[in-house]
C-alpha cells in the first residue's frame, strides 16, 4: 500500500493504534484521527514517524459531520483518500435487558450507526472520484454470539454488519470495497480490568489458546487495506484465536 492515504478513526490507542502503525509501516500515509486524547494520538504519530513512516493527528467525533468534513480537507490538501479505517468506539451501557431502558439501549446503535454512516460519507466522494477505495469497519464477535450484559453493544454491532453489507452491494461497481474485522476478545485498556480468572477462562476456550492482542486484529486490517484483498467485499472476518467459527 505505498503512497496510499489512510484514515484511521479512534486511533489513539489499542486495535486503532496498532493499526494506524502497521499501515505507516507498509508504507500509507495515515491520519490518526481521536476524539479526546491528543496526547495518545502525538504519541502514536512520534511512534511511527520515528520508524520513517508518515502520519499527522487530526481531531474529530466520528458522528460529527461537520468535523469528519473538515479532518477530510484537511487530509485532501496534500493527497487524497485510498483508505478508511473505521475503529472509533461509542460508549455504551452494560447491563442485562430487563433492567434497561430504552434510551439506554437505543444511544449505543444510534452513535455506531451514525459514526459509520457520516464516516463512509465524508469520504465516499474522493473514492468514487478515483473510482478507487477500502472501507473497513471494526465490529465484536458479540454481534453474532451473545454475552451477559451486552446486548445494546452487540445489537449495535450487528446492525454495523448489515449496513456493511449494503455499502459493499451499492459501492462495488465504483471500485470501492467494504469489509468487517470483527475482534473476540483482545488486550486492550477495556479488558485490562477484568477479573483475572473471568479472564483465564475464557483463554483457555480459545482453540488457539490465548487472548488476542492488538496487532492480530491490526494485520487483518492491513490485509483489508492492501490490494491483496481486491476481490473481497461484503465479508465478514472474525479474528478471535477460534472462538467464533
Amino acid at each position: 500500500m505505498q503512497g496510499k492515504v489512510a484514515i484511521v478513526t479512534g486511533a489513539s490507542r489499542g486495535i486503532g493504534a496498532a493499526t494506524a502503525k502497521i499501515l505507516a509501516e507498509r508504507g500509507a500515509k495515515v491520519v490518526v484521527n481521536y476524539a479526546r486524547n491528543s496526547t495518545e494520538a502525538n504519541k502514536v504519530v512520534a511512534s511511527i514517524r520515528e520508524n520513517g513512516g508518515e502520519a499527522f493527528a487530526i481531531q474529530a467525533d466520528a458522528r460529527g459531520m461537520e468535523q469528519m468534513s473538515t479532518l477530510v480537507e484537511e487530509t485532501i490538501k496534500n493527497c487524497t483518500v485510498d483508505i478508511l479505517v473505521h475503529n472509533a468506539g461509542m460508549s455504551f451501557v452494560q447491563k442485562s435487558f430487563e433492567d434497561m431502558t430504552f434510551d439506554e439501549f437505543i444511544q449505543k446503535t444510534n452513535d455506531e450507526l451514525q459514526a459509520a454512516f457520516v464516516s463512509t460519507k465524508v469520504v465516499l466522494p474522493y473514492m468514487k472520484k478515483q473510482n478507487y477505495g477500502k472501507l473497513i469497519y471494526i465490529s465484536s464477535g458479540l454481534s453474532n454470539h451473545p454475552g451477559p450484559n451486552f446486548i445494546a453493544h452487540g445489537t449495535s454491532k450487528g446492525a454495523l454488519n448489515s449496513f456493511v453489507k449494503y455499502i459493499a452491494q451499492e459501492l462495488g461497481s465504483q471500485g470501492i470495497t467494504a469489509n468487517v474485522v470483527s475482534p473476540g476478545l483482545v488486550e486492550t485498556d477495556a479488558t485490562t480490568s477484568m477479573p483475572e480468572g473471568f479472564k483465564h477462562q475464557l483463554t483457555t476456550s480459545l482453540p488457539l489458546g490465548r487472548i488476542g492482542y492488538p496487532e492480530d486484529i491490526a494485520k487483518a486490517i492491513a490485509f483489508y487495506a492492501s490490494d491483496d484483498s481486491a476481490y473481497l467485499t461484503g465479508s465478514y472476518l472474525p479474528v478471535s484465536g477460534g472462538g467464533e467459527m
